[in-house]
Formats: structure tokens, C-alpha cells, sequence
């Protein structure tokens, strides 16, 4: 038989079911009970890297355009955005997109490993940058929070770079202190003094909701690196018990829960429950199909920040039940997409790059799951925007880059499964 025959032969077989000799095929790793022999049919070097998830991101991104948008087109009505033409916020975010996919390119394109080898100098700018933005004359205050800094007319919060860096000093942090993770003094508490550092920080702003997804993501893979399951919950208990001294402490902060359990009343209705109880108004208008794209009564000034913060309560009026369990359903399967690159990678001995993975599925899971829980009137009202979607260039910005590593580590996985090298 010829060299050319032999070697359709070969394609063909390995089309339809036959064991090919690459190293994608033969490799038998085994985590969770997720064997990595065959991801599918398609040969894993015609895919550089996931295509699906790639998809499922554009689509969240595509719609939160058309949802800012619709939201924010009626609030040049408003006295305070009187100088704002309709379109406004539309063109910020279809802006905030582009620099975000330029950015997303550009990380893609950084190597795992130059990526660990970073972590502790990232971690610091983090800290610079969050220190600077506490300096009067410095950093912007909006609506009484000092949390963002001006450059020109472009607003940048710092924490959500620290978000970031708190991720992948965590990540490299476990690897580096993986032969003692078993001791708290030697492995958990350093990590913990450099959280209660940003802690510090962020409640300073004040940033309570940045914090929490913070301590989260650096809990989180404290947890997936292994850290002795009795720690893991004293730091969860000390945790829980920090949150509840601050909102115990904190009279505002008080009123936000005390108005969540009961939004309607009279007492609260005008005040800490006002935003809530028409959240609450516009997902009940919605019922199961919604009142169609447009046709939103609660974002014409009722519902304040329904661009930001409350945007999944304007799709739940627009798009009804069904728009909202689409949404939901879109966010899990790309969290457990996420996740699956994350052991992926681990499987392959690559740790750092598994827990970065991983922990940028906790972070984006975790806040979806606050503003939804939010918006749908399940957890006291909190400042965090739903990734992806809700207008705010830097949360876009620092989402999208986030993304991009993951990109990078399922790229870097396939290379090595198809006998490549990083």
C-alpha cells in the first residue's frame, strides 16, 4: 500500500472510532471520576481551543449589549443625564467591548508560566493600585465611595484588577506551598494576612461586595489545593463571623438586610427597600414570556441602576421566566465548562494552571450568583454587576481577560494532549 493510502486509511479509522497514536488519545488520567481519553469525536488538534465556550461568552456579551441599551435608552429624561444623548451608555459599552477583546487577545497570549512567574509582582500593583485610589485628589468618589480611578474620561476601578491578582497569587501561592498545605501557620495564614490586607482596603472605598467575592476566590482554592478540610471550614466560620461583625457594626448596613426581608413595608419601601421592591415589580410584570425587548415600564426611573447592577431584573420584564432560566442556564454551563478545564489541566500535572482556571470559574460563579440572588429578592441588595453584561468597563475589561487565561489553559492542555510542548 502507499505512503498517501496508508495514511487516509489511518484519518479515516481514527474518524470513526479507531485509536489513533497521538498522546491526546492514550493519555489515562483519571480526575473526580472524569476519565481524559476522547473529549469527542473531533481530533483535539483541529480545535486550538474551546470553541463552545468561546460561543456561550459572545452570546452573554452580545445580549448584555442589547440589554444595557435597552435599559439605559430612556435615562437622558432624566435631569442628571439631561446632556446624554439616547445612545449614551450603548456606545461606552460597545467601547468597553472592543478595548476588553483587544486586551482578552493580547493576555491570550501570555504563557501559563510567565503567568506564575508574575503573581507576586501582579499582587503587589493590585495592592499600589488600591492604595491610590484611597488618596484625596487621586481617586474618584461617586455616590460617597471612593473606588475608582480617572483616566480622562475613562473610570477604572482597582478592584477588580485585584480580584484577579488575588486569583493567580492564590493559585501560585498553593503551588508553591503545596508539600506543607496540611499546616495552618505555614500554608493558610500568610494567604490569609494578604486577603485581610485587600480586605482592608476594599472596606475603606467602602467595597464590601469586592471583598466578599475576594475572600471567596482565595478560599476556594485554598479548598481545591488541597488544604485540610478542618481549616478550610475554620476559615469559612472566621469568615462568616468577620461579615456578620461588619453588618452588625455598620447602621446602613443593617437597614439593607432588615429591608430585604421585608421590601414592601412601609418603613422601607421608599428607602433601603426601594430598589429591591421594584426589582421585585419588574420580574413579576414579566411572568412567563415577558413584555417584550423594549417594553420595560420599571427601567423608565423607577428602577434605579437598572443598567448596572439591576439588569437581570429588566431582562426578567423583557424576556419573563423564560429569558431568566435561559440566562441561568447559559451562566452554569459555562462555570462547569470552566471547571472541566480547570481538572483538565490538573490531570496533566499542570496545578497552577488548573487552579487559575478554576478559580476564575468560583469568581464569575460566585458574583452571578449574588446578583442574581439579588435581583430575584433572595439575598440583601449588594453592588456587584452581573459578569459579563451589566455596563462597567473595567468589571467587562478584567471578565474578559480572566476568560482569555482560561483560553490559554485549555489551548496549552490540548497542545500537550496532541504530544506538543508549552
Amino acid at each position: 500500500m502507499t505512503a498517501p493510502a496508508s495514511n487516509l486509511l489511518q484519518r479515516l479509522t481514527g474518524w470513526f472510532g479507531g485509536m489513533s497514536h497521538k498522546a491526546s488519545d492514550v493519555l489515562p488520567v483519571r480526575v473526580g471520576g472524569v476519565e481524559y481519553r476522547r473529549a469527542s469525536s473531533t481530533p483535539a488538534s483541529v480545535l486550538g481551543f474551546d470553541q463552545a465556550l468561546l460561543g456561550v461568552v459572545v452570546a452573554l456579551l452580545a445580549w448584555g449589549l442589547v440589554m444595557v441599551y435597552s435599559a439605559s435608552i430612556a435615562m437622558p429624561d432624566n435631569p442628571r443625564f439631561a446632556n446624554y444623548a439616547p445612545t449614551h451608555f450603548l456606545v461606552r459599552h460597545a467601547m468597553y467591548l472592543v478595548v476588553g477583546f483587544v486586551v482578552a487577545l493580547l493576555a491570550f497570549q501570555v504563557p501559563m508560566a510567565l503567568w506564575e512567574r508574575a503573581a507576586p509582582w501582579l499582587f503587589v500593583v493590585a495592592l499600589l493600585l488600591l492604595i491610590a485610589v484611597l488618596i484625596p485628589g487621586v481617586g474618584k468618589v461617586v455616590n460617597g465611595a471612593r473606588r475608582w480611578l480617572s483616566f480622562g474620561p475613562i473610570g477604572f476601578q482597582p478592584s477588580e484588577v485585584a480580584k484577579f491578582a488575588v486569583l493567580i497569587y492564590a493559585a501560585d501561592y498553593m503551588v508553591r506551598k503545596m508539600e506543607v498545605k496540611e499546616r495552618f501557620f505555614r500554608a493558610v495564614l500568610p494567604m490569609g494576612a494578604a486577603v485581610a490586607i485587600v480586605g482592608v482596603l476594599l472596606l475603606a472605598e467602602p467595597d464590601m461586595g469586592a471583598f466578599m467575592v475576594v475572600a471567596v476566590i482565595a478560599m476556594g482554592i485554598l479548598f481545591l489545593g488541597g488544604v485540610n478540610a478542618r481549616m478550610f471550614f475554620l476559615i469559612g466560620a472566621i469568615l462568616v463571623g468577620a461579615f456578620a461583625l461588619m453588618i452588625a457594626s455598620s447602621p446602613w448596613r443593617r437597614e439593607r438586610v432588615f429591608a430585604y426581608l421585608d421590601p414592601f413595608s412601609e418603613e422601607h419601601a421608599l428607602g433601603k427597600g426601594y430598589q429591591l421592591s421594584h426589582a421585585l415589580i419588574a420580574i413579576g410584570r414579566g411572568e412567563v414570556f415577558g413584555v417584550g425587548l423594549g417594553g420595560s415600564v420599571e427601567k423608565l426611573h423607577w428602577l434605579p441602576e437598572a443598567h448596572t447592577d439591576f439588569l437581570m431584573a429588566v431582562i426578567g420584564e423583557e424576556f419573563g421566566l423564560v429569558g431568566v432560566l435561559a440566562l441561568i442556564v447559559l451562566f452554569f454551563w459555562m462555570i462547569r465548562r470552566i471547571m472541566h478545564i480547570g481538572r483538565q489541566a490538573i490531570a496533566l500535572d499542570r496545578v497552577f494552571a488548573g487552579l487559575v482556571a478554576q478559580g476564575v470559574a468560583i469568581w464569575i460563579g460566585f458574583q452571578a450568583f449574588i446578583n442574581m440572588g439579588v435581583n430575584l429578592g433572595a439575598l440583601p441588595t449588594k453592588g456587584l454587576t452581573l459578569p459579563l453584561m451589566s455596563f462597567g468597563g473595567s468589571a467587562i475589561l478584567m471578565n474578559l481577560v480572566a476568560l482569555a487565561v482560561v483560553l490559554r489553559v485549555d489551548y496549552e492542555n490540548k497542545l500537550l494532549m496532541r504530544g506538543g510542548r508549552v
